[in-house]
């Protein structure tokens, strides 16, 4: 099967989204399938207005369906919603390619957020993108019953993955962290306003405050925490190393759909505090026991008091959250993936269900 794969989210970005496709293509890629990537790399881009770090295509539709139309794909997936996305749909509904898509990120609670007007504006151009999408791939169950109860049809569940070699609780710790007063309370992810960083940086806590990642929000927030940590955006090894030398890692998001970061901290080891919103509760559950609340320890805790939910997380057992990660793989991930798209191939070309 020739697979192709349009988004605006690639290397060199690091985020969850960018780390799920790669590990996807990797995954495609070792069973023998044939990948063509439409990504921002092949085109002209620009900074995407505050967010420097992340380029995004000019006027990539011609290029496009010319890459597109030259690898004859037997289905596209859509990862983002953005102008290569838009492209690539355009492409497929012009020569009746069939075409999957994905919902990995809240854009209209981000947009309202930068913008300070109502998500509910926004929602409706994602409806459009996504209606005649073969499916509608989610992370979550209660992101699948959101879109659903907004009018986008076809979802189906594709779950997310770690690298179980590179994050586990043995290894080595991050020498800038070994000195810090503890509890050492971490936050991993883009240093932007959509999450919610405040909500942890504010908390009145003994201890210590880290951050990892880089975003618009960085010189900000360095300026206004004097006495938290700023490290920058780590990878690897060194990542896995900040993971294993905290306490206790927190989640303050509230717009994430998933938290990719959550299943790698758990996985090194490191209980999680959050809030109960989707993406935590959908790895955690409410009781921090898993969403069918069955695992016979708690590796975190949910609250709406996010003090209340660290000072629970901080006496969660350590070993339990390695265990309850190792769930969380790439190769259950892409058996979802794939069924998904050789489902829409297969309605399209009236053949049976492909197998491998």
């Amino acid at each position: 099967m020739r697979i192709a794969l349009a988004t605006d989210a690639w290397y060199p970005q690091v985020n969850g989204v960018v780390r799920t496709l790669g590990a996807t293509v990797a995954e495609l890629l070792e069973r023998g399938y044939e990948v063509e990537l439409i990504t921002p790399d092949r085109f002209r881009t620009i900074p995407l207005p505050g967010y420097k770090s992340i380029d995004i295509a000019i006027a990539p539709r011609f290029a496009a369906r010319r890459l597109l139309g030259a690898f004859k794909p037997d289905v596209v997936h859509i990862a983002t919603e953005g102008p290569i996305g838009w492209s690539a749909r355009g492409w497929c509904k012009a020569h009746k390619v069939p075409f999957t898509t994905a919902f990995h990120t809240r854009f209209p609670d981000y947009a309202a957020v930068r913008t300070g007007i109502s998500a509910e504006r926004f929602w409706p151009l994602f409806r459009h993108f996504h209606r005649e999408s073969r499916a509608v791939l989610v992370a979550s169950a209660s992101l699948s019953q959101e879109l659903e109860a907004r009018g986008i049809s076809g979802v189906r569940p594709w779950t997310r993955g770690i690298d179980q070699a590179q994050f586990q609780p043995v290894g080595g710790l991050h020498p800038a962290m070994l000195d810090l007063p503890r509890p050492i309370l971490l936050n991993v992810g883009r240093v932007s306003p959509e999450k919610n960083l405040e909500a942890f940086l504010d908390l009145d806590f003994p201890g210590s405050k880290v951050v990892v990642g880089d975003g618009p929000a960085l010189e900000s927030l360095r300026s206004r925490y004097p006495e938290a940590i700023f490290l920058g955006a780590l990878a690897g090894d060194e990542l896995a190393s900040a993971y294993r030398t905290a306490d206790c890692f927190v989640f303050p998001s509230l717009t994430d759909t998933f938290g990719l970061v959550v299943i790698e901290a758990l996985a090194c080891g490191l209980p999680v505090a959050g809030f109960p919103v989707q993406g935590p509760v959908d790895i955690l559950g409410r009781a921090g026991r898993g969403i069918a609340d069955d695992f016979p320890a708690r590796v975190g805790a949910l609250s709406a008091n996010l003090r209340e939910a660290v000072a629970t997380a901080l006496g969660a057992d350590r070993q339990a959250a390695a265990v309850f990660a190792q769930q969380f793989t790439w190769a259950k991930a892409t058996d979802q993936f794939l069924a998904a798209i050789q489902s829409a191939a297969t309605r399209n070309s009236g053949m049976k269900e492909l197998v491998d």
